[in-house]
C-alpha cells in the first residue's frame, strides 16, 4: 500500500537535509544575511545551539508582503528559473532554509527595510504561523531559533555535546569571515564572544585574528590570473603545517567551498618543500564565470564541480611553485611552529599574543647594549584591544538605545545609522618584519663564513647577522636529488662499469617487473643483463649517486621499485630516485673536510629548491642576531 505523507512528515523529512544540526542552521542564516547585502552579521549559539541560535544583520532586510512567503518552501528571491542556475553568484539559491529551520523548531524573524519607518516580527513554529505585528526593529534581519529539533527527539539525541556542536559552527562562521573579510562578523557562544572580525576587507587581518600572529607573520600573498580564472589570498612558508588538510581553506566566487582538485593542487605545489602526510595552510578565493562551476551538487553547497578543472589546478600549482621558488623558506628556529596543537585566535586574544615590533626601528637600546621594546609591545596590543573594545561598546550602547527608542514610538527612525558597524579603522598591527636578506642565492658564497661543526653532522655557517645549521646528510641528499634529476630530464645520466660485476637473483614477480622496467633502469644509468633463469647481471651502475655499487643497497633500491607491484608512475619514479640520492648521500656522523663542506654548501645553494631535502626535511636553520640576544636576555 502506498502511502500520500502529510505536510507535516514532508516537512520534517525535508528539514533533515537543511537544518542537519545547529552549524548548518547557523550557515543558512548567514548565508542569507550575505546575500542581503549585510556588512555587519552577529551569530549568537547557546547550549551549543539546542536552546538558542540568533543571527542579526544590518541587511536589506524583507519587506511586509515577502515574510510569509520566505517561509514556504522552495520560495527564493535569487532564482527565477532554471536558466538562472548556471549564473547563480548569491550563497543560498534553494529556497529550502527558512522552511527546514521553521519545521523543525521555533523561529522568530524580526526585519526592517530602509524605507520603511516600522518593521516587523513573525513567530512560526513546527511549520505553523504564530503571529505577525509591527514592531520598531532595526534595519535588516534578526533570526532568533530556539528549541531547535524538539518535534524530531531521534534527530536530537544523534547531535553532539554542546562542545563540540559549539566547534563545528565556530570553524564555519571562521571560513565565512575568511572569504568575506569585507563583512565584520561576531560570534557569540554562551554569552562570550570568541570572534570578532574588524571587516575592513583585509584578508591578512582575518587570519591574524583567527589563527594569532605566529600564522601570519609567516603568510605570503598571493595572486595570478589566466583563462578567465583569477587566484588571490595567502599561503604559508612550508614550516607551517598540520597532520590535517583542515587548514587548506578555498572559496569559488566568494562561497566556502570542498574541492578535491583544489587541495590537490595545494598539497602538489607544496610537495617538494614538506615532509610526507603533512599538509600546508593556505586561504585562497578563486574568481571564475559562474557558468564555469556547478554549485548545485549538495544541499548544504559546499560542494562545487569545476568544467574544466585542469585550468583551475595548473593555476593553482605554477602560482604556488612560483611564490615558493621566489622566497627565502629557512626554517627560523626559535619561531613557534603552529602544528596541530595552535588554537585558534579570536579578537581579545591579541592581547596575549601581540604582534612583535622590529627592534631596530622600535628598540631602544640602554647603556648596557640591551634593547627595550616592552613598552612599545604592550602599547600596540592594549590599542587594538581597547579601540575594538570600545567600539563593540558603543555598538551595543546604540543597539540598547535604539531598541529602547523603538519600543517607546512603536517605530524606527528613518535616518538611523546601523548599530552594526566597525569601520575600517579597527586594524590589526603590522606584523611582517621588512624585506627578507637571502642567504639562498649564489651571490652570498664569498661572505658566508663557516664557524665549525658539531655531532659530526650539523655545520654552523655565519652571514651578516644571521646564525645557519645545515645538516649534511639532508643537504647532500638534495643536492644528489636535483642533480640527478636535471641529469635524467637531459638524457645525460652516466654510467660506472663494475668490476666485478654484481650478480642478483630475484623471485619470478620480480623478475617480470625488471623486465618490464628495464628502460627504465638503463635511463637511470644501470646496464643489467639477464643471466638465466631468474638471475641477473648488474654490470653498471649510475656514477652520478656514489655509494650505489653496494649490493645491499642495490637489492634494497630494487626491491623498493617493486613495492607497487607495477610499471612506475611519475610520482613513484621520483620518490624513488629520493631513495637513490639518500642512499648515496653523506650521513649524520660521517666526517667531512671543511674544503668538502664549502663544496657542498656553494652546490646546494645553486638549486631551485635548496629547503628541504627530497623527503620534505629542512637542510638548514637559522637564528638571527636579534632571537639569539633575546634568548640571552640581552634584549629585554
Amino acid at each position: 500500500m502506498i502511502n500520500i505523507l502529510s505536510k507535516d512528515t514532508i516537512d520534517r523529512i525535508a528539514a533533515g537535509e537543511v537544518a542537519e544540526r545547529p552549524e548548518s542552521v547557523v550557515k543558512e542564516l548567514v548565508d542569507n544575511s550575505i546575500d542581503a547585502g549585510a556588512d555587519y552579521i552577529t551569530v549568537e549559539v547557546r547550549d551549543g545551539g539546542l536552546s538558542l541560535i540568533r543571527v542579526s544583520d544590518n541587511g536589506s532586510g524583507i519587506e511586509y508582503g515577502d515574510i510569509r512567503n520566505a517561509f514556504l518552501r522552495h520560495a527564493t528571491s535569487k532564482l527565477k528559473s532554471s536558466e538562472d542556475l548556471q549564473h547563480v553568484l548569491t550563497m543560498g539559491f534553494r529556497g529550502e532554509a527558512l522552511a527546514s529551520i521553521a519545521a523543525v523548531s521555533d523561529v522568530e524573524l524580526s526585519t526592517r527595510v530602509k524605507e520603511d519607518l516600522c518593521g516587523y516580527i513573525y513567530r512560526i513554529r513546527a511549520g505553523k504561523e504564530l503571529s505577525l505585528r509591527e514592531a520598531g526593529v532595526p534595519q535588516g534581519s534578526t533570526v532568533t531559533v530556539r528549541d531547535f529539533l524538539f518535534n524530531v527527539p531521534v534527530r536530537r539525541g544523534f547531535l553532539k555535546s554542546a562542545q563540540i556542536e559549539n566547534s563545528y559552527l565556530t570553524t564555519m562562521v571562521q571560513s565565512l569571515a575568511l572569504s568575506h573579510p569585507e563583512i565584520s562578523f561576531s560570534l557569540i557562544i554562551d554569552k562570550k564572544n570568541v570572534l570578532q572580525t574588524p571587516g575592513n576587507g583585509k584578508l591578512r587581518d582575518v587570519i591574524y585574528i583567527i589563527y594569532g600572529a605566529s600564522t601570519a607573520k609567516l603568510l605570503m600573498e598571493l595572486s595570478s590570473e589566466r583563462s578567465g580564472v583569477s587566484i588571490g589570498g595567502f599561503i604559508a612558508k612550508p614550516e607551517l603545517n598540520r597532520s590535517r588538510r583542515d587548514r587548506e581553506l578555498f572559496s569559488v566566487n566568494r562561497r566556502p567551498v570542498r574541492s578535491d582538485i583544489l587541495n590537490k593542487a595545494v598539497e602538489d605545489a607544496f610537495s617538494p618543500y614538506m615532509m610526507q602526510h603533512r599538509f600546508p595552510f593556505a586561504v585562497l578565493e578563486i574568481k571564475l564565470p559562474p557558468e564555469s562551476t556547478d554549485v548545485n551538487v549538495h544541499p548544504r553547497k559546499t560542494e562545487i564541480r569545476f568544467s574544466d578543472s585542469s585550468i583551475i589546478y595548473d593555476i593553482i600549482f605554477d602560482s604556488i611553485s612560483e611564490l615558493l621558488s621566489k622566497r627565502e623558506l629557512i626554517v627560523n628556529a626559535p619561531a613557534k611552529q603552529i602544528t596541530d596543537e595552535a588554537p585558534a585566535m579570536h579578537a581579545y586574544s591579541l592581547m596575549y599574543d601581540p604582534p612583535v615590533p622590529d627592534p631596530d626601528v622600535l628598540g631602544v637600546r640602554d647603556k648596557h647594549d640591551n634593547i627595550h621594546f616592552e613598552p612599545y609591545e604592550t602599547r600596540a596590543r592594549n590599542d587594538y584591544v581597547n579601540s575594538l573594545s570600545e567600539k563593540m561598546s558603543q555598538s551595543e550602547h546604540s543597539a540598547a538605545n535604539t531598541a529602547s527608542s523603538d519600543h517607546a514610538s512603536g517605530c524606527a527612525r528613518q535616518d538611523q545609522t546601523s548599530v552594526f558597524s566597525i569601520h575600517d579603522e579597527v586594524q590589526t598591527q603590522e606584523i611582517v618584519r621588512g624585506s627578507e636578506q637571502a642567504f639562498i642565492s649564489e651571490s652570498s658564497v664569498p661572505y658566508f663564513r663557516i664557524v665549525g661543526q658539531v655531532f659530526n653532522t650539523y655545520w654552523i655557517i655565519e652571514l651578516n647577522n644571521e646564525m645557519f645549521i645545515m645538516d649534511q646528510h639532508a643537504a647532500h641528499e638534495k643536492v644528489n636529488y636535483e642533480r640527478f634529476i636535471k641529469l635524467l630530464q637531459s638524457h645525460a645520466v652516466e654510467s660506472q662499469v663494475l668490476f666485478p660485476p654484481i650478480v642478483i637473483s630475484l623471485d619470478p614477480k620480480e623478475a617480470v617487473l625488471l623486465e618490464k622496467n628495464i628502460d627504465l633502469f638503463t635511463e637511470f644509468g644501470y646496464e643489467i643483463d639477464h643471466a638465466g633463469d631468474t638471475d641477473y647481471v648488474v654490470r653498471a651502475v649510475p656514477s652520478n649517486l656514489p655509494g650505489l655499487n653496494d649490493e645491499k643497497i642495490l637489492m634494497s633500491f630494487i626491491e623498493e621499485l617493486f613495492e607497487d607491484g607495477k610499471n612506475l608512475s611519475s610520482a613513484t619514479l621520483k620518490d624513488r630516485i629520493a631513495t637513490m640520492s639518500c642512499k648515496a648521500a653523506v650521513k649524520g656522523g660521517d666526517e667531512l673536510s671543511e674544503a668538502e663542506i664549502k663544496h657542498l654548501i656553494s652546490e646546494l645553494l645553486t638549486l631551485d629548491n635548496p629547503y628541504a631535502c627530497p623527503h620534505g626535511r629542512p637542510t638548514m636553520i637559522k637564528w638571527s642576531r636579534y632571537e639569539l640576544d633575546k634568548l640571552f636576555k640581552r634584549i629585554v
